[in-house]
């Protein structure tokens, strides 16, 4: 996602016994790099969060280790936290521009997409390259 990027949220908050209940859904704009070209991508991400924030001294507070449920704090929310981690989540690890990106060019770097299909680097083993100058001498005598 972009500094400063937003995000959108379509969020409906329930009181529970236990505390409040947050559903709905997040939706931003990511950006970065496709992993096999290194071209820019963007993307669009929307994901759905459901969250149990417990009151302060409710026996689900009492009861689950810290970073087990959200809290209550002065009557303060922080959805930050979950709706960044359901985010990353959701994004791919290896982005691509394109399903099937070939990627670059091993050899000279350039991306397979704009090098066209015949692209190609012809190594001589340099063991080969004397014989190989003896049958171009000889082809080009013949002609």
């Amino acid at each position: 996602m972009p500094d400063g990027g937003e995000v959108e949220l379509d969020l409906l908050t329930e009181s529970v016994v236990e505390g409040v209940l947050v559903s709905g859904t997040a939706y931003a704009k990511v950006t970065g790099d496709c992993s096999r070209c290194l071209e820019p991508i963007a993307d669009e991400v929307e994901v759905r969060i459901t969250e149990l924030y417990a009151w302060p001294d409710s026996t689900t507070d009492e009861t689950t280790d810290e970073d087990e449920v959200s809290r209550i704090v002065n009557d303060l929310i922080d959805l930050e936290p979950v709706v960044r981690d359901a985010i990353v989540l959701a994004l791919p690890q290896a982005p691509l521009c394109e399903p099937d990106c070939k990627g670059l060019c091993s050899e000279c770097g350039g991306r397979w997409a704009e090098l066209g299909p015949d692209h190609g680097h012809e190594t001589i083993d340099p063991r080969w390259a004397a014989l190989q100058e003896r049958f171009s001498d000889d082809n080009n005598e013949e002609k």
